[in-house]
């Protein structure tokens, strides 16, 4: 079926933006696109944030309380929640009445409510046409538009303005820094309460913080999620460049580009800002590199992950001189035993590890059967698990806790395996087997080694 170039507008041709679909169009077919447009569509398209927003951006559809735009740095926060209000208090014409009178606007602090959400580049003054464009009355904090409906502007950091005022919208901007979440968003819930159904969108980049967590997790909130490479037609190639550059493959990087929430579980022996700060850029000289196994003993697509890990040491000098760098996470779902065994050896390969180290708990002689079908000459040492994952994990967090473990990037899911192991164990889903590879690895580099070198020889007389 032929559609009329306005009809693109409202029946976007594919899972993507209307605008992506043109981009990407031939130039012979944008150019008859903007050709075939009337004058006043022409006119409104460049306000048509329906037409040009990501998917990330629009609001989902469906009974819903809360809208919740998390993103990475330069994803199009922003941008979402300045026109997500003018959806709300914009009318057919530019003095009708919209679905919103009264909205809230809520930031860290006043001067961020004011230089980002009102006045910032893609805030609302700079988002709204000419004609619906609201006037900034700085004397009593707010804005307000042709048709009379009013924003008025609060921080964060004071809960009690809220108390009083009452609101048919609210938009709240990165409300994972706010430092009185608790109190602002409880007085928030008290004073939305005009019309027949207000409604709040959050902007913000995802922090682990307890009232985002909850709010995350009520039924009656709705996510869209992006990282800052979907908004990178609207960003300088040499800021992609740098911040990939310096933060790609890092846990921070996953918050602050990827958008994820970085789940910490409570009690965690390996909290973020603990794995944050043992990043490193550059892995000196190293005197052993390992490889560590935890085996899938069998091998189909419902089989666990086998976990490889390779880790190096420098081990000259004093024990509590000794350095591990983790170097790379090899894990993989194998379709057979065969694979994994493969994946480890060239993990050795590529690092050149001298010793190949598995658990046996489960595997018992398969494990060496399945490593010498590969390589009959593989360097291989089984280990065996005669405490819990706990009891094994405890030692190697220490190790962490004193500065003596460093990674290499791109370990993200391995870090968050780590992040979920607490003291009263795992507390993530299926079995924690990169992290098992993990500790088997440092035990052997490190505490093993230190142990016999403490332990006193006795004196033959």
């Amino acid at each position: 079926m032929e559609m009329s170039p306005e009809s693109w507008i409202s029946s976007p041709p594919g899972p993507r933006s209307e605008a992506d679909w043109i981009a990407c169009a031939p130039a012979t077919l944008r150019a008859d696109f903007l050709t075939g447009l009337s004058d006043a569509a022409l006119l409104a398209l460049p306000w048509m944030f329906e037409f040009w927003g990501q998917p990330h951006q629009l609001p989902p559809a469906g009974n819903w309380r809360s809208w919740v735009c998390l993103g990475g740095r330069g994803a199009g926060k922003t941008r979402a929640g300045a026109e997500w209000v003018r959806t709300q208090v914009e009318g057919a014409g530019p003095r009708d009445q919209g679905r919103a009178r009264r909205v809230a606007l809520i930031g860290e602090t006043y001067d961020q409510v004011r230089d980002v959400m009102v006045f910032g580049d893609s805030g609302i003054i700079a988002s709204s046409p000419p004609d619906r464009r609201p006037k900034w009355e700085a004397t009593r904090r707010r804005l307000v538009w042709p048709n009379g409906a009013v924003a008025q502007c609060f921080s964060a950091s004071e809960p009690e303005a809220l108390r009083g005022p009452q609101f048919d919208a609210a938009w709240a901007d990165e409300l994972g820094k706010w430092k009185k979440a608790d109190e602002v968003w409880d007085m928030l819930q008290f004073a939305l309460r005009l019309g027949q159904d207000p409604r709040c969108v959050v902007t913000t980049t995802p922090r682990r913080q307890d009232r985002l967590i909850a709010l995350l997790d009520s039924p009656s909130t709705v996510v869209t999620q992006a990282a800052t490479q979907a908004n990178r037609a609207w960003l300088a190639d040499s800021f992609l460049t740098e911040i990939e550059a310096r933060y790609g493959g890092t846990r921070l990087g996953r918050q602050e580009l990827d958008g994820v929430m970085l789940a910490d579980a409570e009690g965690s022996l390996f909290p973020g800002a603990l794995l944050e700060n043992c990043q490193v850029e550059r892995v000196p000289e190293l005197d052993r590199v390992v490889v560590a196994v935890d085996p899938a003993v069998t091998g189909h697509a419902g089989s666990d992950l086998c976990g490889i890990v390779v880790v190096g040491a420098v081990t000259r000098g004093p024990v509590a001189d000794w350095r591990a760098y983790v170097l790379e996470d090899a894990s993989l779902r194998a379709s057979s035993p065969s694979e994994w065994a493969r994946a480890a050896i060239d993990a050795m390969a590529r690092h050149g590890a001298d010793r190949l180290i598995a658990e046996v708990n489960q595997g018992g002689d398969l494990v060496a059967s399945v490593l010498r079908q590969v390589d009959p000459l593989v360097p291989y040492k089984a280990v065996r698990a005669t405490h819990g994952k706990l009891a094994r994990a405890e030692p190697v967090a220490a190790l962490y806790e004193q500065g003596r473990v460093r990674h290499a990037r791109g370990l993200e899911a391995l870090e968050e395996q780590m992040a979920q192991m607490t003291a009263q164990g795992y507390r993530g889903s299926g079995s924690p087997d990169r992290l098992d590879a993990l500790v088997w690895a440092l035990h052997a580099l490190m505490l093993e080694p230190a142990a016999r070198r403490r332990t006193p020889r006795m004196r033959v007389l």
